[in-house]
């Protein structure tokens, strides 16, 4: 998934809105009866959403990481 299918409106969604679309996304696609065209659509929104989420992830563990590096004075 490249950069440019991620960013724009997307960019602005937080972990949790991006978490809540995409466990809406799942579900959909759990319940069947979409059109294999809706279907894949669906699929494709989760995979942009699931980058979100990971990309707020690795910024957090990036930053987590960062403060344990740091030495306390």
């Amino acid at each position: 998934m490249s950069d440019e299918q991620t960013s724009g409106a997307d960019g602005q969604l937080s972990y949790e809105q991006a978490r809540a679309e995409l466990a809406s996304v799942v579900e959909r696609l759990e319940a069947g009866g979409t059109s294999l065209e809706e279907s894949l659509a669906l699929w494709e929104r989760g995979e942009a959403l699931a980058v979100i989420c990971q990309r707020w992830l690795d910024g957090a563990r990036a930053r987590i990481d960062a403060a344990r590096s740091t030495p306390s004075s």
